[in-house]
């Protein structure tokens, strides 16, 4: 059997100087004060904010947005952004690569996001996903119903669902087929007229003379090493977002032929894809 993409070795790990362990201690500070913090302030917030709007969240999004602009900053990582971000109702579709595509693609706009329901059980980033009105889905068939209501109530109060279709992380090297399986609660009668979906592409350039896949999270790869080689790099590289004009969902016959057309916008912006 030929190994597929994910079965490839991840990079190579580099050893940290003594100056690469103290940006790790500095950053990883200030990192985790701004990040809980705002999380505290996003709980206290909600308790007034949920008994007044209820689904609704007028507030808390934007505590959200500034903790995630702020990581940005604290670890000196440059976040460029191109084309409009979509006003009308709807959803975002973005490839993956990161743990750090939630921080960049709610920098720049509120999102909630479409995640599978393991994540709720992951030490912190559990915690984070359910305080900041993360989707939670099971696959499994016999949910199917009681996601697309779930779906339908989020995207009728105007709550932009981001979702990676591609079902999994990568390499920053590729984007893989998109899976049209989410895309079916989009046709119910009640979405399919109202709605539009914006794909977005998500670039990583890594620092200079770095492996290409340098902020690629994937696999069975942890996420507390990945995240101190992230905090000890002294010049970081840069995180592209490009967002694609957003499309009607009544504009296609079905899930499959949107997905596609998604797939294809996200795939053509991405500049270092893998055969």
């Amino acid at each position: 059997m030929s190994p597929t993409w994910d079965s490839v070795d991840p990079p190579e790990d580099v050893a940290i100087s003594a100056l690469g362990w103290t940006r790790v201690l500095w950053r990883g500070t200030l990192l985790g004060l701004v990040t809980f913090g705002g999380l505290g302030l996003l709980l206290v917030v909600r308790l007034i904010e949920r008994p007044i709007f209820g689904v609704d969240r007028p507030v808390t999004p934007y505590i959200t947005q500034a903790v995630c602009r702020s990581a940005f900053v604290i670890l000196q990582l440059p976040l460029l952004v191109r084309g409009p971000r979509m006003k009308v109702q709807g959803a975002v579709v973005a490839n993956h690569s990161s743990w750090l595509d939630i921080f960049a693609l709610n920098a720049r706009k509120n999102v909630y996001f479409v995640s599978k329901s393991e994540v709720a059980g992951w030490p912190g980033i559990g915690w984070l996903a359910r305080a900041t009105g993360t989707v939670f889905v099971r696959r499994d068939p016999r949910d199917a119903k009681n996601q697309l209501a779930i779906f339908e109530e989020r995207l009728q109060h105007g709550h932009r669902l981001l979702f990676f279709p591609e079902g999994t992380s990568t390499d920053t090297l590729r984007v893989l087929p998109f899976k049209p399986t989410l895309f079916a609660a989009f046709f119910s009668d009640r979405l399919m007229h109202a709605m539009h979906v914006q794909p977005v592409t998500v670039i990583y350039h890594p620092p200079e003379g770095r492996d290409q896949r340098f902020y690629g999270w994937w696999g069975d790869m942890g996420f507390g090493e990945h995240l101190i080689r992230v905090l000890a790099q002294r010049r970081q590289g840069k995180v592209e977002l490009i967002y694609h004009p957003p499309v009607p969902v009544d504009g296609f016959p079905n899930r499959k032929s949107l997905a596609s057309h998604l797939e294809t916008q996200v795939r053509s912006a991405h500049s270092r894809l893998a055969e």
